[in-house]
């Protein structure tokens, strides 16, 4: 009887594999962004025109650090769209923030604006009905990346094509008129724009303006129209009738629109900017070694000279990883990463991945903090000389950037870990701007350590954690805000074989 039951099941999941093919793409029609030329012309390009023209750089940068500041800013760009939307995201939540996005997607759409919704398939089956009502509007195009089949489960997706279905789309990006465009950390959804009962995470975006933002126009066409992008129409399994008029519903909250309050000249930061990201042929494991932001990273950062300052919420550096590291510490270059601590941390078990590696990188003498739940950034501000913080009290960190030598800042939605570097596609600037890097060295000298954990080395080899409260300091011995068992299944996951998951 067990045979038979093997046997079975074996045809079952056969089965199942053979009923999931995805469909066929040849029918799908390939659309590209509109010409900067074009939409000059457009509100946005009239604001910006003289913004523009006076410009010491081709492009203008302004960091987004607080959360609801970051959804405004997304808010107004789009309500003041007149041509084309490019949105591309990897989970969109139908909560609060994400019903008021969508909402102004529909307004933006009844104006004629054409959108373009990109977004991973792993979480948009939570927002099948709203993603239906959209893609019911003769203005709006809804596609998938990577999706799941059966659309019922998400489990059995991974289980029947698991090679495919375990490479995703990371990348964050909204990109109005070709005008301006946002890029970082952030998803969409409550946790990442408001404070609320569950996770607040501290996190990063930019908001571009100038020469980069066609690039980054580019790049999403190159996933619009990639093989891995499906038409909602073609994966929807939805009965929900795609009445787009329901969507008004959702919610009532006045939408911001003036953008003189979103684009201060004053507040621009002027910096050569550089786009690096993933080919989408990432995500079906055939992208060139040249093709992949690892490579491009590597290539505009260099080899760091003095300082390299890191902020990664998922820190897993593998040995290769902490070989590399090493490697730059022996050279005299000063490395500070700051990462979520186990209390903090959303993804307990990515925790294992970089635990496993704290006392050997403490050895080279690099220092590690890890952030306290409930406190990035409570009576502090993150980048204040240009007029940003990261999100008061916020419980989790979720930025992603780093520093270079005072001179060259990373951000956008890579993590430093397996995932983002083998499996996952990402996205994200490197921005050559003294200003911003050397804020950041301040910020790790004067406000992380009243934030985070540092974790040192004891003579005896053992790991103890140093909170600091003013003049107070206080020293703990385990993991702090942990139980035993927490630090046992750590332990336990970090003698799995499992980095490459991370």
């Amino acid at each position: 009887m067990r045979l038979h039951h093997i046997v079975l099941m074996v045809i079952i999941c056969s089965s199942c594999i053979a009923c999931s093919s995805l469909p066929d793409l040849e029918q799908r029609t390939p659309s590209y962004s509109v010409p900067v030329s074009k939409t000059q012309s457009t509100r946005l390009g009239q604001f910006l025109s003289p913004i523009l023209r006076n410009s010491p750089e081709s492009t203008g940068i302004m960091p987004l650090a607080e959360a609801e500041p970051s959804l405004d800013a997304r808010l107004i760009l789009i309500n003041n769209a007149q041509v084309v939307l490019d949105i591309q995201y990897y989970i969109w939540r139908d909560d609060k923030s994400g019903q008021r996005l969508t909402k102004a997607i529909f307004q933006a759409a009844n104006r004629g604006v054409k959108v373009r919704l990109l977004l991973d398939d792993l979480h948009s089956r939570d927002i099948d009905e709203s993603l239906q009502r959209l893609n019911g509007h003769p203005s709006i195009e809804v596609r998938l990346f990577n999706p799941f089949l059966p659309r019922s489960s998400r489990v059995l997706g991974f289980i029947t094509d698991f090679p495919r279905a375990n490479r995703r789309m990371h990348n964050k990006s909204l990109t109005v008129d070709n005008q301006a465009t946002i890029v970082g950390g952030r998803n969409i959804g409550d946790d990442y724009f408001y404070r609320s009962d569950g996770i607040l995470f501290a996190d990063l975006d930019v908001l571009a303006i100038g020469d980069v933002v066609a690039k980054v126009s580019s790049d999403f066409d190159a996933f619009w129209n990639s093989n891995s992008a499906y038409p909602y129409e073609l994966i929807s399994q939805s009965t929900t009738p795609s009445d787009s008029t329901l969507f008004i519903h959702q919610t009532n909250i006045d939408q911001p629109s003036d953008l003189s309050e979103l684009l201060d000249s004053d507040s621009i930061i002027w910096a050569e900017t550089q786009i690096v990201s993933d080919s989408p042929l990432k995500a079906l494991g055939k992208a060139e070694p040249d093709q992949l932001i690892v490579h491009a990273l590597r290539k505009i950062i260099g080899q760091p000279k003095k300082q390299l300052l890191l902020v990664s919420p998922y820190f897993v550096p593998t040995l290769s990883g902490v070989k590399a590291l090493e490697s730059i510490a022996e050279n005299g270059v000063s490395i500070s990463v700051l990462t979520n601590s186990f209390a903090a941390t959303d993804v307990a078990v990515v925790h294992s991945g970089y635990a496993k590696w704290r006392k050997r990188l403490l050895e080279a003498d690099i220092r590690l903090f890890e952030m306290r739940p409930g406190t990035v950034g409570t009576d502090t501000t993150i980048y204040e000389s240009v007029e940003t913080s990261f999100s008061s009290s916020a419980s989790s960190l979720h930025a992603k950037t780093f520093a270079v030598d005072g001179q060259r800042v990373f951000v956008g939605s890579f993590n430093f870990d397996p995932r983002s570097a083998r499996l996952n596609t990402e996205l994200g600037f490197v921005i050559e701007s003294p200003e911003i890097a050397s804020t950041m060295a301040d910020v790790f000298i004067e406000e992380v350590p009243y934030s985070a954990y540092e974790v040192r080395l004891a003579p005896s080899g053992s790991l103890y954690w140093l909170e600091q409260n003013g003049s107070h300091h206080r020293r703990y011995d385990t993991e702090p805000g942990t139980t035993w068992f927490q630090r046992f299944s750590a332990g336990f996951f970090s003698l799995l074989p499992i980095d490459w998951l991370l």
